[in-house]
């Protein structure tokens, strides 16, 4: 048997190859890394400056590892937080260049946000639906197009997709209501065009569906009412007819519902007004007949009506909810008195009606 003998000088070098061994990347992630690096440009404030060395885990700005695996598990570069971290912090942080493919060789990875520098283009790698153990991908305030993936519904642990403020096109993947693990979806601000999905709501999870500002044509689909945990709903600013599926005054966490800015016509469903909604728009739309009564425990924020077809007597129930603090009811065909309990809101509040009078606006002509 041979026997082998180290000296010192050799035995520190050994030690010292086994501690850089233990505090490496896997090459192939410290590969992706830099491929990841190397597609971006962020001339201002620098914080590419830490991603030197072998060991990604260790003080890598916008980079978490696993503890136990040591595989990289977030990346996380949001615009606004370098303000405050860096010296630069009063130059604005604007990165520019693409997500490359490479980044799909982090096969561990949990978390991508990547949010709010602007100028990052190009596509999402369809690749990234292969990434199974991805729970937020967060990519909004950039200048990001082409179409969602296709095969996004592979990614059955993502809670958080946010890709709100970009320029992306297509419609929505039918894919994506096999995402039942879906907590947040914001997809507000882009050119997404089509219809929402029939089956929307197969997303039990999702508590917020922000799709507002986009080409959605189409009805709203009466399956949302089927998501008991959404609080938030806003499909304002798209092109969506039809009328106003009456179980949404019926969804029992319904706090928030935007539909603004459509095509939408027939009448407002008394469901909306005798509901736990605080914050209903339904302005700028085709909606025509008259308000329906309100419910006794209704409790509003804001509430807007304006820019409708509505007409006859804003009625009487109105004075039933416990708080109004915002309401216009302008440019409609309404008549009759104001009644005295919304008598303190301005006169813009009920401008451009056929007949409306009252405070805060003209006093009204007794008949004789």
């Amino acid at each position: 048997m041979q026997i082998l003998y180290f000296t010192p000088i050799t035995a520190v070098l050994l030690f010292a190859a086994v501690i850089s061994t233990v505090n490496s990347c896997l090459p192939s992630e410290l590969a992706a890394l830099q491929a990841f690096k190397s597609s971006l440009r962020e001339p201002y404030v620098g914080l590419f400056n830490s991603w030197t060395g072998t060991d990604c885990c260790h003080n890598w700005f916008g980079v978490s590892c696993d503890q136990n695996s040591r595989r990289v598990s977030d990346i996380n570069l949001r615009a606004g937080t370098l303000y405050t971290t860096f010296e630069k912090a009063h130059r604005p942080g604007y990165m520019t260049g693409y997500i490359s493919p490479e980044i799909c060789k982090l096969t561990q990875i949990s978390s991508i946000t990547i949010t709010d520098w602007k100028g990052i283009s190009g596509e999402i790698p369809a690749c990234i639906s292969s990434l199974s153990s991805l729970r937020i991908i967060d990519l909004a305030g950039n200048r990001f197009s082409g179409n969602i993936p296709t095969d996004i519904g592979k990614l059955l642990h993502l809670n958080r997709l946010s890709l709100a403020d970009n320029l992306f096109t297509g419609g929505i993947p039918s894919s994506l209501i096999s995402i039942t693990s879906l907590t947040h979806l914001d997809i507000r601000n882009n050119r997404i065009s089509g219809i929402i999905p029939t089956g929307f709501g197969t997303l039990q999870n999702l508590n917020q569906a922000l799709l507002s500002g986009n080409q959605f044509h189409g009805p709203i689909p009466g399956s949302i009412s089927q998501i008991n945990r959404l609080s938030d709903l806003d499909l304002s600013q798209n092109q969506l007819n039809g009328s106003i599926p009456d179980s949404l005054g019926l969804m029992s966490s319904l706090g928030t519902l935007k539909l603004d800015t459509n095509k939408l016509s027939g009448m407002i469903p008394k469901s909306l007004l005798s509901s736990g909604i605080s914050d209903l728009n339904l302005s700028h739309n085709m909606l025509e007949g008259n308000i329906p009564d309100f419910g006794v425990r209704s409790y509003f924020t804001s509430l807007d009506f304006s820019y409708n077809n509505l007409m006859g007597a804003i009625p009487k129930s109105i004075a039933s909810p416990s708080y109004i603090g915002y309401m216009d009811l302008s440019h409609n065909h309404l008549c009759g008195p104001i009644p005295n309990a919304i008598d303190y809101f301005d006169a813009t509040s009920f401008e451009y009606n056929e007949c409306l009078c009252g405070k805060p606006l003209n006093v009204c002509k007794t008949k004789g």
